[in-house]
């Protein structure tokens, strides 16, 4: 089975100096890429300097995360793409058992390694932490991180599982499976692209799942920091897009109202903590979603998975009103 990873870049250089050793150290039998998107700074003349054994692709534009690696795996060649963010540091024998999933689980078309924080090292890391799932609303959740509670990694996710999204943060896809379903939405730039993109590889009877005996460790937050009204501004208007394409038709109407009920109770929470760039980043993405709703439902899927989608109703009941903070305390529905 051959395996590519490639990194995506915009003006990263010194988290390709700080992080690339790792990767290339660790990878053995992979080929390595980075796909720079557009970067301004001297990314670019960095990498040809000092690893000229990594296959750099340039794209024309800086088209965010999705439109980033759909132009950039159309020139790349493997069975199984490994998509790494630039800000994190890998381990030795972390590709091995991913790979073992592809070649012993036929229906596996997307596998994530347990992601730990490069900065805290013993604690699971915000994106994608040991697998993901989602609520009834279409909020994301993981095994290992309910909102900002992150949990200590003390093996209590060291097994193989099926979850129902991987993290883009290190996202490995089939190749044939991420060609079949067109890549990423480009419509939704950066952030829950991947989210979309599992949630329609298993509407097509594909499965995602994690790997616990592979870890690495994630900054998180080196392109948009929780802070950064604009991470806002896509993660409200994007997991709307993915409920408006995914959930299927006996909940859509009810997600839906609900889902703008609850985003107007956040906005105004923001009012409340004086973070009004945060509320005008709610407004914004609702007004965002509004005009590209027709856009939307166009796309959404034909056939959806017979299976529940969501593992809890509500994690935004179970979080703030029942004080379960940890991913054990949950009870699946």
């Amino acid at each position: 089975m051959k395996t590519a990873v490639i990194i995506l870049n915009w003006n990263g250089r010194k988290l390709l100096e700080q992080f690339l050793p790792s990767v290339v150290n660790h990878s053995s039998g992979a080929v390595l890429y980075v796909a720079d998107n557009n970067s301004t700074d001297d990314s670019v003349a960095f990498l040809k300097s000092e690893y000229p054994e990594i296959r750099i692709i340039q794209n024309s534009e800086n088209g965010g995360y999705a439109k980033g690696y759909n132009d950039a795996l159309k020139e790349v060649e493997s069975d199984v793409f490994c998509l790494l963010n630039s800000d994190v540091e890998v381990t030795a024998g972390w590709l091995e058992p991913i790979e073992a999933i592809f070649k012993n689980r036929p229906e596996a078309g997307i596998v994530q390694p347990k992601i730990l924080d490069q900065k805290r090292k013993e604690y699971f890391e915000y994106a994608g932490a040991a697998g993901g799932y989602i609520d009834m609303l279409g909020y994301p959740l993981c095994r290992g991180r309910i909102f900002q509670s992150l949990e200590k990694d003390t093996g209590q996710y060291n097994d193989v599982k099926e979850i129902f999204w991987a993290s883009g943060a290190c996202f490995f896809v089939r190749s044939s499976v991420f060609r079949e379903l067109g890549g990423f939405d480009e419509d939704f730039f950066a952030h829950q692209e991947e989210i979309d993109f599992c949630w329609r590889a298993r509407n097509r009877g594909y499965r995602s799942f994690y790997a616990g005996n592979s870890h690495i460790y994630h900054v998180g937050g080196a392109t948009l920091n929780n802070m950064n009204p604009k991470k806002t501004f896509l993660n409200f208007r994007n997991s709307l897009f993915s409920i408006t394409k995914n959930v299927p038709g006996n909940y859509f109407l009810l997600v839906l109202m609900t889902r703008w009920f609850l985003d107007i109770i956040a906005a105004i929470r923001f009012v409340f903590q004086l973070r009004f760039k945060h509320f005008w980043a709610i407004i914004k993405a609702h007004m965002s979603y509004c005009g590209q709703f027709g856009k939307m439902l166009a796309k959404r899927e034909k056939a959806f998975d017979s299976r529940k989608y969501y593992f809890v109703k509500s994690i935004v009941w179970s979080y703030f009103v029942r004080n379960k903070k940890r991913f054990t305390d949950l009870i699946k529905y």
